[in-house]
């Protein structure tokens, strides 16, 4: 069986306080979809972050900053260093849509294969939170 895909959270501050309490692929894919709505992307994640960030104008760029953790060239290599951003909006941006999920009908139905999402938005805002309290920036990435 394939080992699942993981959202890596790594920090200036060292390693983060918590781990995630559960599997995160379900947040990659929604980070993944969230990222491919702007090229039409029609998942129902896509269409879940098209709501969050245009019906409901929650700021949830921060959590588009990602990439492969696995660099094999040294140009893969100069774009995870660019990934390094502050802490507060990723917590900011994961906490607000995990609520949006939480409180809004259609993210719900929208996100139901994933109904651990908003508790791994959470972990995370939970990590940044964290990372913030130490001035430290976070990187998040994926491993397939």
């Amino acid at each position: 069986m394939p080992e699942p895909t993981v959202l890596i959270v790594e920090t200036t501050a060292g390693e983060p306080p918590i781990e995630f309490l559960g599997e995160t692929s379900g947040l990659v894919y929604f980070m993944s979809m969230a990222h491919s709505e702007r090229y039409g992307a029609d998942h129902p994640l896509a269409r879940a972050a098209s709501i969050m960030k245009r019906r409901m104008k929650l700021a949830i760029n921060p959590l588009l900053n990602f990439g492969d953790a696995n660099a094999e060239t040294s140009e893969e290599r100069q774009l995870l260093e660019k990934l390094w951003q502050d802490a507060s909006p990723v917590a900011i941006a994961a906490r607000a849509a995990a609520d949006a999920i939480e409180t809004t009908d259609d993210l719900r139905d929208l996100t139901s294969r994933f109904p651990d999402l908003p508790d791994r938005l959470r972990e995370l805002a939970q990590i940044a939170e964290w990372a913030a309290q130490r001035e430290a920036k976070v990187r998040l990435t994926y491993a397939l």
